[in-house]
């Protein structure tokens, strides 16, 4: 399963934070940031132990945007 997510996340720092936390909740997931896409993508791919909402709402506690992309 590949999930793709718009986020308004700018910053290599803070995507390579997010990356690491994401990464020590969820495990067995590859986890990356496309900031040079004008959607500043986020793609997680893995199996099916994440839901969407829950990844939404953890960049939005964060103060990001975020949103599937379709």
């Amino acid at each position: 399963m590949i999930e793709v997510f718009k986020t308004n996340v700018l910053c290599q720092k803070e995507a390579l934070q997010i990356v690491d936390t994401l990464e020590k909740i969820m495990t067995h997931v590859k986890i990356n940031f496309d900031l040079e896409d004008c959607d500043k993508i986020l793609r997680i791919e893995g199996n099916n132990t994440f839901k969407n909402k829950d990844i939404i709402n953890f960049l939005k506690g964060l103060g990001y945007n975020c949103e599937i992309l379709d």
